[in-house]
């Protein structure tokens, strides 16, 4: 079963209301770049550990990652994750718009993963 090849499955963060975040954010973006962003997350699953380009270990933030894909007209999308209980926990997602990952973002991904232990 391909589910059993898979290092790390991933799995949608939920939160106490019910709403799964990653989830809605890639329902709303086109089918292309749902297709690319969904195709990385799935080659992190069953190629992990996976290192640059794809994954990024995320500086002075313990446990947490990034998937890095780069979209058509040189857009840039993150799902910030993290390893939990044997599976990748998708965070939170965004569209890059500066090199610099704003602070704002990395905070809801810290907050969401603070939530999990």
């Amino acid at each position: 079963m391909a589910g059993d090849l898979k290092r790390l499955p991933a799995r949608f963060f939920r939160s106490e209301a019910g709403s799964e975040p990653v989830r809605d954010w890639l329902l709303s973006l086109s089918a292309p770049d749902r297709k690319a962003v969904g195709d990385d997350i799935r080659t992190a699953e069953f190629g992990w550990p996976v290192g640059m380009p794809l994954c990024r270990k995320i500086a002075g933030r313990k446990g947490l990652w990034e998937i890095r894909t780069n979209l058509q007209d040189g857009r840039i999308a993150r799902v910030f994750f993290c390893a939990h209980e044997g599976s990748m926990v998708l965070l939170h997602g965004f569209m890059k718009k500066t090199q610099k990952t704003p602070p704002n973002e990395l905070e809801t991904a810290a907050r969401r993963m603070k939530g999990l232990r």
